[in-house]
């Protein structure tokens, strides 16, 4: 069973309370993703480890239930 929006959603935020999260069903299957997460958590880290912590928050769930997620994270910026 495809995994809802609103549950990856969910479970980034429980990871990271601050986080702003954009979720984009890219073909309206409830299948293939694209996500943008922004978080304070990620000052300091690289794009791989960022990517790492997201999905340790994702709790497995990729390649099962999350067939397909385009991610993109980066820390906030002080404009």
């Amino acid at each position: 069973m495809p995994m809802q929006a609103s549950k990856i959603e969910e479970l980034i935020k429980d990871a990271f309370p601050d986080a702003e999260v954009v979720i984009e069903d890219l073909r309206g299957d409830g299948d293939h993703y694209a996500c943008r997460v922004v978080a304070q958590a990620f000052v300091g880290k690289s794009r791989v480890q960022q990517h790492q912590m997201v999905y340790k928050a994702l709790g497995g769930r990729m390649g099962g239930e999350l067939h397909a997620l385009a991610l993109q994270t980066s820390a906030p910026t002080n404009n």
